[in-house]
């Protein structure tokens, strides 16, 4: 379709009301059609009026969730259980936020919380298309459907009233059973319950005695769990008595199925299923990875099937399947195995025969084999009906009798063209569309959320065609400062431009305006993808996977090359963690982020943000290499762009000082600072010069000057006073570090990267140059970082920062843990932070010429780590501090006359006096 233009929501067409979208159901199914509808009509601007038709207190929930029993798991891990097909982290993050952190892709949450998990999305993703999509709850149900005028579809209510809809979606999930298995005399028994999901419906069974479950599928193991108490025995029987297998638990790779297997004959494709599954197992010591592998292809193959051919499976594999595809929780699993041990739980193969009523009101069931079970109640577990129709719900036999819709193969479920109804003629023409269970005809496996949330993605898309008309001619498009086109409209490119004038000042709120961007226009990827960045790179509070795949689906949907390209380079920079220099050439291996960001700017060099991102100055981590020559070209390179723009000026000053060039460096920041005094790149690149210069007293009392006027709304203005306090590190002036540590960079005032970073390594420094006696609070540190952030980093910068502080607190343990993750981490890590580790383990042993020689070995390669001389120049204080503590004062003494002849420091001046009162 023709997405509307981003200056505008897309009008209907003259004369017509807003198309109306009617979803019947607003369960799982229901919930995530709404979703998607929601967010893809918000994204594309399409006004819409949609109509959730259900009679429950709660959207979302259905039966399947509604249960507040906490023994009721998801049979399906955690990791798989995401709204979106783009974005499988989307369940474990949200559960994370909502009191369960440690929360593992691995683990089975209950399944309350998860019908709270659709609740909340569907909310939130109803805020997100207020303005464009009008929302209606009608807490009735559905009982009919006719054609009405123009093409569209009347749908007749319980409470008499009807709505007319340009698309309805039936969302209605499994049919109830029939219960038509059961011998007469015990369907028309007050002791039997043909539907216990119905509310109140086990009420009468609470106190009774024993209970007798027909089925042992997972229906039967839910009721097990709730009627299991001491003193009762449950029964439970099926034909043969086969209760569903766990989950391993630990989680296990899917091994994928031989590739020819869709084009095998019935009876070798049976065969050679067997086979993969049997080879699976003595190969992987399980069958496990072998269903998860083959559950893909299970849609195909089934259509592949005659209709002989599926009858025979359901007779004689269907059960199997089951068994082994829909399993239990292992914590189920581990609460069923105690029941049946005890013998509360009692599991019978074989079929009711018939049934008779006790004088004290309970039931004599008799099996088909000639045993017999004396119990107080017989509650039917035999799971939905296969038939659309199966539960008498009088808007599918109405759609049936009518021929608005057909019985899919075997009369399972109801014929679609994906999704789409089949009516008696065969013809998809209606704007009727169903998903999950009425499909399971056509699809088998169509049952569970990965499966669903598929769908409602493809019949979200179905739907929304017809209304986006053609996109209005636009005659220019908002810009940002620099001059490069935004597809959005003026307001949220407004907001846009907000965000990027903060991100290159390298001031505060950048991701507020960017966010506020995105609430203007939900489809505008730049903003999207900018959030993104930010939460990846700079700590932002950004569910990063989540902008990220907004991003990607706005940017298909409407974005030029430009945009194309940048949401792809942020794409790659996340999931391949940024930099990584060393790494294969793939597109997807270490340095895949770097590369992609250097193609971008060499594509688009007027590109600021990415510019920003590609050097690692302040703000971002930037491109990584071994001598910074990467960055320098693309600031040199990109310098025709922008005219001599205050940004590009403070970036040149930057990589200038890098390069020892720091005359030139100084007068180009301060160039750079006549134009725009709050250019956070620019004031850091003086920062650099005065301490490299040696120039301490007048690059204290400039910095701490301007960080007490344009540097209040500085994002990083602990690094700021960082580099003050490095400048009253070298001027010997102890009380003023201590001072500045507790006032501007102590924890409370400076958390997560930033604290490991300024706040961490400024203890160390401190220590190691004798200006802070007794123990250094890096422990405060610590705590201000998540524990993953220092012993699992994702960059050699932050592992060699956390490196630093585990040493200040003299974790050795710790430290070890940092050493075995760097290890099998990037190449950079591999190569530089692994000897650092171990340098430093020798450091907190008093192993001083193991410490020396690691850390002068480590010198030569330390640029690798990115970040700046300054900040690398830590490793240089931990040898000269570790030169000492071996007694090799005459190399000590060398090193600090190079360090005087660079720059001057009363600090050096100090040591290296106090060597020579010690020779």
């Amino acid at each position: 379709m023709s997405a509307p233009s981003p200056d505008s929501p897309a009008a209907p067409a003259p004369g017509r009301p807003r198309p109306t979208v009617a979803v019947v159901g607003a369960g799982a199914a229901g919930a995530l059609v709404a979703v998607q509808l929601c967010e893809a009509a918000a994204r594309r601007r399409t006004p819409l009026d949609l109509v959730l038709i259900d009679p429950a207190a709660e959207a979302g929930r259905g039966v399947a969730y509604s249960t507040e029993v906490p023994e009721h798991r998801l049979n399906v891990p955690v990791g798989g259980m995401s709204c979106y097909p783009d974005d499988p982290g989307h369940f474990r993050r949200w559960l994370c936020r909502h009191g369960e952190p440690t929360v593992t892709a691995a683990d089975f949450a209950s399944r309350y919380r998860y019908g709270s998990y659709l609740a909340d999305t569907l909310g939130r993703a109803i805020i997100t298309a207020h303005g464009t999509v009008s929302v209606r709850r009608l807490r009735t149900r559905a009982t009919g459907c006719a054609e009405a005028a123009g093409g569209r579809v009347e749908l007749r209510l319980a409470d008499g009233g009807t709505v007319t809809a340009d698309s309805v979606v039936l969302a209605t999930g499994p049919a109830a059973g029939r219960s038509d298995w059961a011998p007469e005399e015990l369907r028309g028994s007050e002791r039997f319950i043909a539907r216990p999901w119905t509310p109140g419906a086990l009420d009468a069974v609470a106190d009774s005695d024993d209970v007798l479950l027909v089925g042992t599928g997972l229906t039967a193991v839910d009721l097990a769990l709730v009627l299991d108490r001491p003193g009762r025995t449950v029964h439970a029987v099926s034909r043969t008595g086969l209760l569903p297998q766990p989950h391993a638990l630990a989680p296990l790779q899917a091994v994928l199925p031989p590739r020819d297997l869709a084009v095998l004959p019935f009876a070798r494709l049976r065969r050679e299923v067997l086979r993969y599954v049997a080879e699976t197992r003595r190969t992987h010591g399980d069958w496990r990875p072998a269903f998860d592998g083959l559950r893909p292809w299970i849609g195909q193959l089934w259509q592949g099937l005659t209709d002989d051919e599926r009858a025979e499976f359901l007779g004689r594999d269907a059960t199997p399947w089951n068994v082994h595809r829909h399993r239990m929780a292992p914590s189920t699993a581990e609460t069923v195995a105690r029941a049946r041990a005890a013998r509360r739980l009692r599991i019978h193969s074989g079929r009711i025969a018939s049934a008779a009523p006790r004088e004290d009101g309970g039931l004599t069931v008799s099996l088909a084999d000639g045993g017999t079970l004396r119990v107080a109640w017989v509650v039917d577990c035999t799971g939905p009906g296969l038939r659309a129709d199966a539960g008498g719900d009088p808007l599918w036999t109405g759609l049936l009798g009518d021929g608005l819709a057909v019985p899919g193969p075997l009369g399972i479920g109801v014929a679609t063209d994906a999704g789409r109804l089949l009516d008696a003629a065969g013809r998809a023409e209606r704007p009727l569309f169903t998903l999950g269970a009425p499909r399971r005809g056509e699809l088998w496996e169509t049952t569970a959320i990965p499966e669903i949330r598929g769908q409602a993605k493809e019949i979200a898309e179905a739907v929304l065609a017809p209304f986006g008309g053609a996109p209005r001619p636009v005659r220019r498009r908002p810009t940002d400062q620099f001059g490069l086109p935004l597809s959005t409209h003026a307001a949220a490119a407004a907001s846009f431009r907000g965000g990027l004038g903060r991100v290159i000042t390298v001031r505060a709120k950048a991701a507020e305006a960017f966010a506020r961007a995105t609430e203007l226009d939900p489809g505008f990827a730049l903003g999207h993808a900018a959030l993104a960045l930010l939460g990846h790179e700079c700590g932002a509070e950004v569910d990063v996977a989540r902008a990220l795949a907004d991003a990607q689906r706005s940017v298909r949907e409407r974005g030029d090359e430009r945009e194309r390209s940048f949401v792809e380079m942020v794409t790659r920079r996340v999931e391949t963690h940024g930099a990584g220099p060393g790494g294969p050439d793939g597109p997807d291996g270490p340095g895949a982020g770097d590369r992609a960001l250097i193609a971008h700017l060499d594509r688009f060099p007027g590109d600021a943000f990415a510019l920003a991102v590609a050097v690692p100055t302040i703000a971002f981590s930037g491109v990584g290499d071994i001598d910074g020559s990467l960055a320098r070209r693309l600031v040199e390179g990109t310098a025709h762009a922008y005219e001599g723009h205050w940004f590009h000026t403070s970036l040149l000053s930057f990589v200038r000082q890098e390069q020892g060039r720091i005359d030139e460096a100084g007068e180009l920041a301060r160039t750079a600072l006549a134009a725009e005094p709050a250019s956070g790149h620019a004031v850091h690149a003086l920062a650099h010069v005065h301490y490299e210069s040696g120039d301490h007293q007048a690059g204290r009392d400039w910095l701490d000057g301007w960080i007490g006027s344009q540097g209040r709304g500085a994002v990083h203005r602990a690094h700021f006073s960082w580099h003050v306090a490095l400048h009253e590190l070298a001027l010997d002036d102890a009380a003023a570090v201590r001072r500045r540590w507790y006032a501007q960079l102590a924890p409370g005032q400076v958390n997560g990267v930033r604290a490991l970073v300024d706040s961490g390594s400024l203890l160390w420094r401190a220590r190691m140059a004798q200006n802070w006696t007794g123990r250094v609070p890096v422990d405060g540190v610590l705590d201000a970082c998540a524990r993953e952030l220092v012993e699992r980093p994702a960059s050699a910068f932050t592992a060699l920062h956390g490196a630093v502080a585990l040493t200040a607190a003299g974790d050795l343990p710790a430290l070890r843990r940092l050493r075995t993750h760097a290890a099998g981490a990037d190449p950079v890590q591999r190569e530089v932070v692994v000897p650092l580790c171990s340098a430093l383990e020798a450091v907190l042993e008093e192993e001083w010429n193991t410490a020396v020689r690691g850390l002068r070995e480590l010198l030569p390669s330390l640029r690798r780590v990115g970040g700046s001389a300054a900040q690398r120049e830590v490793v240089e204080e931990t040898l000269l501090y570790a030169l000492v503590e071996a007694g090799h004062a005459d190399t000590a003494r060398d090193l600090l006359e190079q360090r005087l002849d660079r720059r001057a420091s009363p600090l050096d001046r100090r040591r290296l006096a106090g060597l020579a009162g010690g020779a």
